[in-house]
């Protein structure tokens, strides 16, 4: 372990692949940040963390699935002369439930109705949207960390630099994410631009 990071070339593929874990994983953070609004301000938090948890256990579990990873990629069937693998599936769906999420949430937040605080236990309602919120941030970090492993594979062979380059990653945006959330509940016209966003993703990832 100590000759591979005395190598120049495992610190460049270290901050290559740190670059772009962050890069990949905004979408992620604002992702997060939109859901956990729906939260009580003392529960945002926690949602945070263990989103970003969730995401950097199932980035580093991917990469110690290599092979199955790698099966993916294989064509499973064709439709219309287009091959079809495990890969495409999951992008497939996942990019449809961040469309539909994004759509939804942008028709609540221009047109939803407001919650009745007669109707129901607030203590009930809140626990069931944190064990949403969190099932929500599950579904789209298996597809943000398929793809994020898939591009690590293809720029490094080494596990521990991939690794390491997750857990730094993941720490920084930890240390943005309650920013930019508080930064996007402040400003409406910047969620509005968030989702759309989010809906762009949703495409890119079908398209792809």
């Amino acid at each position: 372990m100590i000759e591979l990071f005395s190598q120049p070339e495992t610190w460049i593929a270290l901050l290559t692949l740190t670059a772009l874990e962050l890069v990949l994983g905004i979408d992620n953070i604002i992702f997060i940040s939109i859901l956990v609004d729906k939260l009580p301000s003392q529960r945002r938090e926690l949602a945070r963390r263990i989103g970003l948890g969730l995401a950097m256990f199932m980035r580093i579990g991917m990469l110690l699935l290599l092979a199955w990873i790698v099966g993916l990629t294989e064509p499973l069937f064709s439709v219309l002369d287009q091959r079809v693998t495990g890969r495409d599936m999951i992008l497939i769906g996942g990019g449809l439930f961040l469309l539909w999420k994004s759509v939804h949430e942008i028709h609540n937040s221009l047109e939803g109705d407001e919650p009745d605080p007669g109707s129901g236990s607030a203590g009930s309602a809140a626990r069931a949207t944190f064990g949403g919120v969190i099932v929500q941030i599950g579904i789209i970090d298996i597809v943000f960390s398929l793809d994020s492993v898939i591009t690590a594979v293809g720029l490094a062979d080494q596990v521990p630099v991939m690794v390491l380059a997750i857990v730094i990653s993941v720490a920084v945006m930890m240390f943005a994410a309650r920013p930019i959330g508080e930064f996007v509940d402040r400003h409406p016209t910047i969620k509005m631009l968030a989702l759309a966003f989010l809906v762009l993703v949703g495409v890119t990832l079908i398209a792809e």
